[in-house]
């Protein structure tokens, strides 16, 4: 089915009473997931699992939900899970994927997909093997004003779009609280940053060269981290059409202004921008007058903890759809395939810091020896 038509069905109850049966690792990160599964006729949640007991606790307590492991064989080894849901650190999701995939679960991973291309081709070896999908739970696509700005793109109301500006920006110091944050592997740019990196992608799938700046601040090496958490970008895809992408973590923000993570379109016809957390999207479709559209009423569903925090009903919002997918044996977007493009193109950037050089996204494919190109990575 068509990306249009399956958008068209968006958040309409399916016609068939199919439940798929969830199993979850990663707690602390998979709080989201777990209201999701929990308030969807489309799945039933089989059993959780973390090391951290006290977080099994927490979790239970919470959502009134009791049956957990910690040892992720014990889910692995069920043969009534079919879909494992992977929200572990980012620097485990290689090894969590490969043990679903062979035990014969189908796989929901967050982002990123991978903290390095390292393991991408034996990745790829184990999912062609297996026969069953990897999903990408790049969330921000499910958020509400995406939602209505993906269909207008669809629909043509832009026109011919060659300007593609996404951000994220945000006082993100409380991340650094956690332990596995300071951990050797974790990244502003595939953690953080990768939201407004996907966005772009979205929309200019065949990225082709990046060129950009990275910067840690002092309020980043306070953590012990060297990481660029202040970044800028500029893309090119193979019609020459540009992408903007910035995005920076540890310096206050100004909340009316900066709403966390936008993607603005530019085109021949028209012009929107989406914007999170605030559920705001901005029109100019001449003739018709500039418009801001509003779905505040939808707060409770996306937000249902602590302020603007765990935004569960985007977690719902792909489930969902990738029950959908399943149903038709369709391939769910962002696959396996892309989500390894996505991550060469991270790696691209890495490079293009490091060297204050534009860098060619193929060769990274080439380096790895990945497949490449539109036709193979979307």
């Amino acid at each position: 089915m068509k990306e249009a038509e399956r958008l068209a069905e968006h958040n309409v109850k399916a016609i068939t009473n199919r439940r798929y049966r969830l199993g979850v690792i990663g707690l602390g990160e998979g709080r989201s997931i777990l209201s999701a599964a929990l308030q969807s006729d489309r799945w039933e949640l089989v059993q959780v699992c973390d090391i951290n007991e006290e977080m099994c606790k927490t979790r239970s307590e919470e959502f009134g939900f009791t049956r957990y492991t910690l040892h992720y064989e014990d889910m692995l080894n069920d043969p009534s899970i079919e879909v494992i849901a992977i929200y572990t650190p980012d620097q485990l999701h290689g090894r969590h994927i490969r043990m679903a995939l062979e035990a014969g679960k189908h796989v929901i991973v967050t982002k990123p997909l991978l903290h390095s291309l390292d393991e991408a081709q034996e990745l790829l070896n184990v999912w062609k093997a297996s026969g069953k999908q990897v999903f990408v739970g790049q969330s921000s696509r499910f958020f509400e004003p995406m939602i209505h700005q993906r269909s207008d793109f669809l629909a043509g109301r832009h026109g011919e779009v060659d300007t593609v500006e996404t951000y994220y920006i945000s006082d993100s110091r409380w991340f650094l609280q956690k332990d596995w944050s300071r951990q050797k592997g974790f990244s502003w740019l595939y953690n953080f940053m990768i939201h407004a990196v996907d966005l772009a992608k979205w929309y200019l799938p065949d990225i082709e060269e990046v060129f950009g700046y990275g910067h840690s601040s002092s309020s980043n090496k306070a953590y012990g981290l060297t990481v660029p958490d202040t970044m800028r970008f500029v893309m090119k895809d193979a019609e020459g059409r540009i992408a903007q992408v910035s995005g920076s973590y540890t310096k206050p923000s100004i909340k009316h202004v900066d709403p966390g993570i936008s993607c603005t379109l530019r085109g021949t016809k028209g012009t929107s921008r989406a914007v999170y957390s605030k559920l705001l999207y901005h029109t100019h479709f001449p003739p018709e007058q500039p418009v801001t559209h509003s779905y505040e009423e939808k707060f409770p569903y996306y937000f249902r903890f602590e302020g603007a925090s765990h935004h569960a009903g985007e977690y719902q919002n792909y489930i969902e759809y990738f029950a959908e997918c399943l149903d038709r044996g369709d391939t769910p977007k962002p696959d396996l395939m892309e989500g390894i493009h996505t991550i060469a193109l991270l790696t691209a950037m890495e490079r293009s810091m490091e060297t204050g050089l534009p860098v060619k996204v193929q060769q990274i494919l080439e380096a790895y020896s990945l497949p490449g190109g539109s036709d193979s990575a979307i």
